[in-house]
């Protein structure tokens, strides 16, 4: 949790080990983070005096007073008249969202008893904004750093995300969108940026509001994720809510245009099939990364500028080389970023961060491509050597401070970790950008883990790479055969 206060720290440890107490209970990491979501919502409505939002009987202050039975009874009615739309007296839109479907999963009413009495003894006064944001950003980070395979589904490092932010520095009036936005992560980091920029967005006088509701734009697809997601971005001050819908079906077009697109999607692929009308390249094909690549370039003002994490296999399989050709001619893919491994084994493949700027024009934008090699050489990440800003410096300082990728750099040569390939090079490669010149000795580096987990989370990921290697030349041979 390194970019929790210690304050919140605390308060997340506090909070956490009340887990502990309803595990016996069947009540699971995910199911508590949730819970906790919905107790948290109440208290903040109680805290800012805004419980006349909701009806008498759903409110914090009300339910707190009661006791055993009665207390988990009124707590289960609370939760489905808040997302019930035909509830009287619920006046906020997000009070709707925020409950839909919403079940408790706790069975105990000593347990509930134990939430409400934690949580009311809080000092809420003693956290301003971000402290609240970062107290559920940690009880976030806490949850899947208990079960490491779903990490990935909807939380990324916020030591890349905050890397990731700082290189295509968003600017106040832009229009940022994450099509895959889990729990918000690269908005919350965006805000957070441009309120670093802005004096806490002061200096933006009566558009300050703006700011906040109208240029964050947001997609994801799992309801119990949106549901977090919109509770963190809440906390920590962005009034926007994330879109309920599959970015890869027709619900994606919403989304509009955008001048910045910072996201890390769904490695995996899926039975589903694309269904955009809008989309040529992957039309009809498995949803997965490839897709979402297409969905980044398409949504991409001319000029505007992405930042995306994918897998090596959509940099160099056989099946997206019409992808990566179509999108080396709209836009620049000026820098990519070979990420170390330990960072998402959950999904079994090595990662990587394409750094793109769409073109004023739809022809021959990429003219080279400066890779950086952070994974040869290193050792892999996990619980026992957790990956934090200060590995990322190096990366940075090669980078430049142009987000375009248009800064003066510096080819380091076969033996450096910082090269420029010419897409004439890059074409000799059958537009492989797929590219590795430094030996990467995995099994060395492996050796180095400790922790179970991480041991068991690199087999995981070996098997499922090799699956996912097997799943390509597969849809290859298909077709082959149907050309």
């Amino acid at each position: 949790m390194s970019n929790v206060s210690a304050r919140a720290r605390d308060i997340v440890q506090k909070l956490w080990n009340s887990c502990k107490s309803l595990q016996g209970g069947g009540v699971s990491y995910q199911d508590y983070v949730t819970e906790l979501t919905f107790l948290l919502f109440l208290k903040m409505l109680e805290e800012q005096k805004k419980e006349g939002l909701i009806p008498n009987s759903c409110r914090f202050s009300t339910l707190k007073h009661l006791e055993g039975m009665e207390l988990l009874t009124a707590y289960r009615r609370a939760l489905v008249d808040l997302g019930d739309p035909t509830t009287k007296g619920v006046t906020s839109p997000l009070v709707r969202i925020i409950y839909a479907d919403a079940r408790t999963a706790i069975t105990q009413p000593a347990s509930l008893r134990t939430l409400f009495d934690d949580i009311d003894k809080i000092d809420w006064f003693s956290l301003d904004e971000d402290g609240i944001g970062d107290l559920y950003e940690g009880l976030l980070e806490k949850t899947v750093s208990e079960k490491k395979s779903k990490a990935g589904q909807y939380f990324t490092p916020r030591a890349l995300i905050n890397t990731m932010i700082k290189l295509v520095d968003p600017k106040p009036g832009e229009v940022i969108q994450d099509p895959a936005a889990g729990t918000g992560g690269f908005l919350i980091a965006a805000h957070m940026h441009i309120r670093a920029q802005t004096d806490d967005l002061f200096k933006l006088g009566k558009k300050a509001g703006e700011q906040r509701s109208i240029y964050y734009r947001g997609m994801e697809l799992i309801g119990a994720t949106r549901r977090l997601g919109i509770m963190n971005m809440m906390l920590h001050g962005i009034e926007a809510v994330l879109e309920d819908g599959d970015t890869l079906g027709a619900s994606g077009n919403e989304l509009g245009s955008a001048d910045i697109i910072l996201t890390n999607p769904p490695f995996n692929k899926f039975p589903e099939r694309v269904a955009r009308a809008d989309f040529v390249i992957t039309a009809g094909a498995a949803k997965g990364p490839l897709p979402f690549v297409e969905h980044v370039v398409r949504s991409l003002k001319p000029g505007a500028r992405a930042a995306i994490v994918v897998p090596d296999g959509t940099l160099g399989n056989g099946e997206g080389a019409e992808l990566r050709r179509w999108a080396m001619e709209l836009c620049d893919i000026h820098t990519i970023l070979r990420l170390p491994t330990g960072i998402f084994y959950a999904q079994g493949v090595k990662t990587n961060v394409v750094f793109l700027m769409r073109g004023k024009t739809d022809k021959a934008n990429t003219k080279a491509t400066w890779v950086y090699d952070m994974r040869a050489g290193q050792p892999a990440y996990g619980k026992t050597r957790a990956l934090g800003e200060a590995d990322f410096a190096d990366f940075v300082a090669a980078y430049g401070d142009d987000p375009l990728g248009k800064a003066k750099r510096t080819d380091q040569g076969e033996e450096g970790r910082f090269r420029k390939f010419t897409r004439e090079e890059i074409a000799k490669r059958n537009d492989s950008l797929d590219i590795v010149w430094l030996r990467e000795d995995e099994t060395a580096s492996e050796e180095e883990l400790t922790d179970p987990e991480d041991i068991a989370a690199a087999i995981v990921g070996h098997l499922r790479a090799a699956l996912l290697e097997i799943e390509g030349v597969s849809e290859e041979m298909v077709a082959e055969a149907a050309a």
